[in-house]
């Protein structure tokens, strides 16, 4: 029998590139472990049910923290642009909150949402579909302070530095990800220091984070505390390992970049605890959810209630939230008694169309097949 210190001593230290292992994907009947367990309890997704809210509440936002949630102080934390720059800069908060100030609607995805639905199964964050949140972000553009900073020509990415430090497949690390400086010169990239009127909270980032609207959530770097141009390609792990569509190991893949189109029902009547399989009662009901895209404004959603074997279309509602927050659709519906399999899948002003079915990829990324809401009709 095993024992504690059995499993904990050791004649010689390990290094810190023992303490985590290679990617892996499970086994074809292994069922989700005690670490992806862990990192559900302490990352989360949002309920179903708070899609009936136009702007998320940050409480039921989706979270994923990479590491640890660091410990910061607002009234000390400072920012640094350097690197290929002419005029290095150092800014407090208050700084930025000198600047022009914007407030703008945009919906954050994590790039695995959907991982535990594929198989085989990429064994990381077991995301369903609830990784997702929509949020009134406020900060001040970043563009501008690059500008100030003046960017050297040769220039090529942008890298940011979030101050949650860890070890990540063997490899120890500060958070970082890097954004060609073109991207890093949208007008609508923010550096964000309040998320829905009020500061931001510990957990997303706090004191200073960076939003990049119509990017998966990875881009959006958190507790962010240096920036630095350089003029090499950022090779650093989360831009050229982690968050990268690759067939298998040796695939050097493509890397993760704008959020694919996707729909997702606001799931109708009451759940069954264990299965969150619905009961509706039979009559008139109105089936909505929310709808978005990182390439362009999704212009139609499609509703099926036989699990994709046929599609109707749904109605939009206006919106004035701008290109980068979803947007509500709905369809009205009659339900008998019955079993039923509810879906809806997006389609954008760039012509991508949300998939029915899964396109799978060693990390689990960026998999927008279309939702399955199981929902049961009971005879009256």
């Amino acid at each position: 029998m095993t024992t504690l210190d059995d499993r904990t001593s050791s004649p010689t230290a390990p290094t810190v590139a023992e303490v985590s292992g290679p990617s892996r994907l499970a086994e074809p009947d292994e069922t989700i472990s005690a670490e992806e367990l862990q990192l559900a309890a302490r990352n989360h997704g949002i309920p179903l049910e708070a899609l009936r809210y136009d702007v998320t509440p940050a409480g039921l936002h989706y979270l994923l923290i990479h590491y640890d949630i660091p410990e910061l102080d607002p009234a000390t934390h400072t920012l640094t642009i350097g690197g290929a720059v002419e005029r290095p800069l150092t800014l407090t908060l208050a700084d930025l909150r000198e600047r022009p100030r914007i407030t703008q609607q945009v919906t954050l995805e994590c790039a695995g949402n959907g991982r535990a639905l594929l198989h085989p199964r990429p064994v990381s964050q077991p995301w369903l579909v609830e990784a997702v949140g929509n949020a009134e972000w406020t900060g001040t553009p970043l563009a501008p302070l690059l500008r100030e900073a003046g960017i050297d020509p040769d220039a090529v990415d942008v890298v940011f530095t979030g101050a949650d430090h860890g070890v990540e497949r063997g490899i120890e690390q500060d958070y970082q990800r890097a954004l060609p400086v073109a991207d890093a010169l949208r007008e609508e990239v923010l550096l964000a220091y309040e998320m829905n009127g009020a500061p931001l909270l510990p957990q997303h980032g706090a004191p200073l984070r960076l939003i990049v609207p119509g990017w998966y959530g990875m881009a959006h770097v958190k507790w962010v505390h240096s920036i630095e141009l350089r003029t090499e390609p950022f090779e650093g792990y989360q831009n050229a390992v982690a968050y990268r569509v690759r067939r298998d190991a040796d695939d050097p893949g493509v890397p993760v970049t704008r959020i694919e189109p996707r729909a997702l029902v606001r799931p109708p009547g009451f759940p069954d605890f264990m299965s969150r399989r619905r009961v509706l009662r039979p009559g008139p009901c109105t089936l909505d959810g929310r709808a978005w895209s990182g390439h362009a404004p999704v212009v139609a959603v499609e509703v099926t209630i036989d699990g994709g074997q046929s599609w109707t279309p749904a109605e939009l509602d206006p919106t004035d939230a701008g290109d980068f927050a979803w947007r509500r659709w709905r369809h009205e519906w009659v339900a008998t008694p019955g079993r039923y399999v509810l879906g809806a899948r997006a389609t954008d002003a760039s012509g991508r169309t949300q998939l029915v079915e899964q396109q799978w990829n060693r990390g689990g990324f960026a998999n927008n097949m279309v939702q399955r809401v199981e929902v049961v009709v009971p005879a009256e």
